[in-house]
């Protein structure tokens, strides 16, 4: 405890002096009797250089007396390339123009692929065949009868019946089924093979 109470006794007494140095040292305001300029006073404004210097100018007329040379012209013709005399070979020899070297032609250019064939789009009577698949025939009588087959589904089609709604049954044969578009009056002829789709012609 006696420790503590030494360092702040000493902690204090060094406040104290603090306090009384910045006391004495703290700026104080200025009085003067008499301000220089007094308010409603008009100031005179002090121009630099207003002394007056000796004028030291005079007329020189003597030089209105001589005589001017005359001009003697351009010795040298100034429009002639820079340092063209001054610049010497040996052997008396002119000097040769420079040549700059072109540039390298530019690489050639890789060949570019042969364009793709363009594969012919199927009709709409190509599209429609090609869904329906010959499984086979059946002849009674006069009678023939195909078994096409269309998805999951087996038609039983004879003459006379119509294909997806538009194309007629017009002739079977043991190799080709012919069939006639609603509205066209020609006829088409498909061959028949064994599980295989129908193939139409371009028409």
């Amino acid at each position: 405890m006696n420790r503590q109470k030494l360092a702040l006794a000493i902690l204090l007494g060094i406040f104290a002096v603090a306090l009384v140095v910045s006391y004495y040292r703290m700026p104080r305001q200025k009085t003067v009797a008499r301000l220089t300029y007094t308010q409603g006073s008009r100031a005179e404004a002090k121009r630099p250089g207003t002394a007056q210097q000796p004028d030291d100018t005079r007329l020189h007329l003597d030089l209105l007396d001589r005589e001017q040379p005359q001009f003697a012209g351009f010795r040298r013709n100034i429009f002639k390339p820079l340092f063209h005399e001054e610049v010497k070979f040996p052997g008396g020899q002119s000097p040769r123009p420079m040549t700059i070297p072109l540039p390298p032609p530019p690489p050639p250019l890789p060949p570019q692929p042969a364009p793709l064939p363009q594969v012919a789009q199927p009709t709409p009577l190509q599209q429609d065949m090609a869904r329906f698949t010959f499984l086979g025939f059946l002849k009674k009588d006069a009678l023939k009868i195909i078994f096409l087959a269309k998805d999951k589904d087996i038609f039983l089609v004879k003459k006379g019946d119509k294909l997806a709604g538009r194309y007629e049954v017009t002739s079977i044969t043991d190799e080709a089924l012919i069939i006639q578009v609603q509205g066209n009056g020609g006829e088409i002829v498909i061959p028949l093979t064994e599980n295989r789709a129908l193939s139409a012609p371009r028409s």
